[in-house]
């Protein structure tokens, strides 16, 4: 993802957000706390839709994104029982150094404690509970169960091939 920042004097800031899959979005902070989101045209030549939301919409759409706002009916009476439990998604782009590597070869569960519960390919076929053998490929997602270490573990274990040991 790439985001590029401007200063508009007397008007707030743009931010220019072009996504991973070649999506553009311009945002504009406004002094008076507004925001217009605009989606863009490929090129970035003309604009395809713009939403615009006062502070607090901004923030409750912030959150939503975030996903911290979506809490399940059924996980509201485990909260107590799960306390530290993670289950998180994260998507493998295609310069990750997982591709073409097995969940046995990676060691996943024994250098992080995290499990990976499920995956979902590029093409939307789900894996449930796959085992070591399992082959990582470019766009799928993990599903990962953890505690918050472990899955944070698991993070720069992602993010770091030269990782030979990751404390718990």
């Amino acid at each position: 993802m790439e985001i590029r920042e401007a200063d508009l004097p007397g008007i707030g800031r743009k931010y220019c957000i072009r996504t991973r899959a070649g999506e553009q979005l311009t945002i504009v902070v406004h002094n008076d706390e507004r925001r217009e989101v605009y989606h863009m045209e490929e090129k970035g030549e003309g604009t395809l839709s713009v939403v615009t939301l006062d502070d607090e919409e901004s923030r409750t759409v912030s959150a939503i994104l975030a996903g911290i706002t979506y809490k399940p009916k059924a996980l509201e009476a485990q909260e107590v029982l799960l306390d530290d439990l993670v289950i998180e998604w994260l998507r493998l782009d295609s310069t990750s150094w997982f591709i073409g590597r097995s969940i046995g070869e990676l060691g996943i569960r024994e250098l992080t404690g995290a499990a990976i519960i499920a995956v979902v390919e590029r093409d939307k076929h789900k894996v449930f509970n796959p085992g070591p053998e399992y082959v990582f490929t470019a766009g799928s997602t993990l599903v990962a169960s953890a505690e918050r270490c472990q899955f944070k573990a698991l993070q720069r274990l992602m993010n770091n091939r030269d990782t030979l040991h990751v404390e718990k």
